[in-house]
């Protein structure tokens, strides 16, 4: 069996911490390889399964990437997770779908292409301190805090992005500095570990590329089991989905659940990579 691990063009050999599917999953006589996404001198059908990891260009190349995406679904060729849900993941407007089946999320506002934004027409009143960013977005891209009193100058800014862009606009919560974000991953929808990662002094942005610090984390099963809740609304199988969100009181606000290529923490968890490759044999044997 072949197995394409898809990478982007700056990660071309993988990121580090998931180089080692490949000799793991040759001891199964699974040839995997690094795979950028958009090389074209690739032939996708010469592979039985693509495992999306470190396509981290992915909103960056919004064109080409969906475009690329329905010439795999197209073609037909095995996908983990399944094009379907990549498909629907790659746009952050899937949080109103989940807060529509119970799911809390960060209060957020969705607000859909328009060259007449205007912020303060949709800020809800009792907001203090807000983010706005693209639905199709990562890792902090065109993302800004802003406090109320910048709404005029933040329109501004954002007035060209909103006629190319859907956005969202969500309340701040300064438990994401206090507290910080907290990361659930699940493979094969099976709980596996935990990471809460916070900003740099005097920063928002959890991001390891912007200074945050991320630490093991031991949730109680109560939060287990919220993160859970996000995992179950997914009716198809899942290889991995990383649940991220901030802890207020014990309730988890959910951020957003990554099922395209999350960093999965590998290094903060021990066993994590042999349950993750125990998960792929698992999918592709079924």
């Amino acid at each position: 069996m072949k197995i394409a691990l898809l990478t982007c063009e700056k990660f071309p050999e993988l990121y580090q911490t998931d180089q080692f599917l490949i000799p793991e999953l040759a001891k199964h006589n699974i040839t995997a390889s690094a795979t950028v996404w958009d090389d074209t001198t690739i032939n996708w059908n010469d592979f039985d399964y693509l495992i999306f990891r470190n396509t981290w260009d992915y909103f960056e190349k919004e064109y080409q990437f969906n475009t690329w995406l329905d010439y795999i679904q197209t073609s037909g060729i095995k996908t983990l997770n399944a094009i379907e849900i990549v498909q629907k993941n790659k746009h952050k407007f899937y949080l109103r779908e989940l807060e529509n089946q119970g799911i809390k999320i960060l209060p957020t506002v969705f607000i859909d292409k328009t060259t007449t934004l205007n912020l303060e027409e949709i800020i809800p009143k009792n907001w203090t301190k807000g983010v706005i960013k693209p639905a199709y977005s990562g890792g902090a891209y065109l993302t800004k805090v802003f406090e109320i009193d910048q709404l005029e100058q933040i329109n501004l800014q954002y007035q060209s992005i909103a006629s190319e862009k859907e956005l969202l606009l969500q309340e701040f919560r300064p438990e994401i500095v206090s507290e910080g974000e907290t990361s659930f991953i699940f493979f094969n929808k099976k709980f596996s570990h935990c990471v809460n990662k916070k900003p740099a002094k005097d920063d928002f942005r959890v991001q390891i590329q912007f200074g945050g610090n991320y630490v093991s984390a031991e949730p109680n099963q109560d939060l287990i089991n919220q993160a859970q809740n996000v995992v179950n609304t997914f009716s198809e199988k899942l290889l991995y989905a990383r649940v991220d969100g901030i802890i207020i009181n014990n309730q988890l606000h959910l951020m957003e659940v990554e099922c395209i290529e999350p960093d999965l923490y590998f290094n903060h968890s021990e066993g994590s990579q042999q349950r993750f490759v125990n998960a792929i044999l698992d999918l592709i044997s079924e």
